[in-house]
């Protein structure tokens, strides 16, 4: 109980940097986006859609979007961005769409947050026959020295984030298959900086404990060799992605 109070605790903390979390978080590879929706023509569903990085995307591949997320602010600065697109307040375990009018549903950087044994069923009741579920999580590669000390430093340990453990589905979806794809995000030092601060578990930290994070990545940005104080870096990611399709 206590990991799930966390884990909600965490989740709501988006409210509070809707802005700095749109500036700075990536996007989604193309190749793994296509992946996701190959052979889908209609519509889907974005899961913890944010403020519409892959909303974006899903749009621009010609698909009817309904992003659905339960930040009241993250779907403003959507709407900000995308005034198109169909956007409702809802989670994974209570989805504000008709039964089987989906033909995927979609989560990235998200999954993580929901209870599963709610949601897997509730997915699969909004879902038509023959849908699918994909989902997708941008992680550093802490291959890289620097980004391993990058990901030391902002604390990732410190509370339960869970987007780097292997998604958990089941029935009634079948397999689970999984795409990797590597790429990188060309930031300089603000972008940095930004996105260190869009991060859950640096957003619930104190005041003073943010400023000492700061301070630290600001130091690596200056010092460590890879870097240097460049005006840009490349911050390497793989994009894991994968997807599962409703069974029968």
């Amino acid at each position: 109980m206590r990991q799930r109070h966390d884990r909600d605790l965490l989740a709501a903390s988006f409210d509070r940097a809707a802005e700095v979390y749109d500036a700075s978080r990536p996007g989604y590879p193309a190749e793994a986006v296509a992946w996701i929706a190959e052979g889908v023509a209609a519509d889907v569903l974005d899961l913890g859609a944010g403020t519409g990085k892959l909303t974006a995307s899903l749009v621009e591949a010609g698909l009817t979007v309904t992003a659905v997320d339960p930040s009241p602010e993250m779907l403003r600065v959507l709407g900000e961005r995308l005034p198109g697109a169909e956007a409702r307040l809802g989670t994974g375990e209570s989805l504000p769409v008709a039964d089987a009018s989906q033909d995927l549903v979609v989560a990235a950087q998200a999954w993580h947050w929901v209870d599963t044994e709610r949601a897997v069923p509730e997915v699969a009741r909004v879902l038509r026959p023959g849908g699918r579920l994909g989902l997708l999580w941008n992680d550093r590669d802490e291959r890289v020295d620097w980004v391993r000390r990058l990901g030391e430093l902002i604390g990732a340990g410190d509370a339960y984030s869970g987007d780097e453990e292997e998604p958990v589905v089941g029935p009634p979806f079948g397999e689970l298959e999984r795409r990797d794809v590597p790429w990188t995000q060309r930031l300089d030092l603000d972008g940095l900086l930004d996105l260190v601060r869009s991060r859950s578990y640096f957003i619930t930290k104190d005041q003073d404990a943010q400023a000492a994070v700061i301070a630290s990545v600001r130091r690596l940005h200056a010092e460590h060799p890879e870097l240097a104080g460049a005006a840009t870096v490349e911050l390497p990611y793989v994009t894991r992605a994968y997807r599962a399709a409703l069974a029968g």
